[in-house]
């Protein structure tokens, strides 16, 4: 997964393998270390019903997703999942779960073996 966080605003990107353990087991998770006891962690829950939410405790950020979007999410033509979340004083954290495309431009020590086709990329010309 890859986490980016911006303003009031956070955005997960998932891998194919990623969107499927969402869509089958419920959960995905990562880490970024900064030290052997010290980590931020995120995760993605799948809940039965409601809306897109996010919470944070200690080193989690857990956004939680309604297991409709999920299912609807898993579409080829869907790319992300959205929500907004009341945060206080007339100010929302907007949530955004995104499938993980393939870059245009080569990235020689990026593994995007597991990333979605990117839709924008022209198809290989056959010979």
């Amino acid at each position: 997964m890859k986490l980016r966080i911006r303003g009031n605003s956070i955005r997960i990107r998932v891998s194919k393998l990623e969107l499927a353990q969402i869509a089958e087991a419920g959960s995905t998770e990562d880490e970024i270390r900064f030290a052997p006891a010290a980590a931020l962690r995120y995760r993605v829950d799948v809940k039965e019903s409601g809306t897109v939410e996010a919470k944070f405790q200690g080193s989690l950020i857990n956004v939680i997703v309604p297991k409709s979007e999920v299912e609807r999410w898993l579409a080829p033509e869907q790319v992300a999942i959205e929500g907004r979340q009341a945060i206080g004083d007339g100010t929302h954290l907007r949530i955004l779960l995104e499938k993980d495309y393939t870059c245009l431009a080569p990235r020689g020590d990026e593994d995007d073996s597991e990333l979605f086709a990117n839709p924008q990329k022209a198809p290989t010309p056959r010979r």
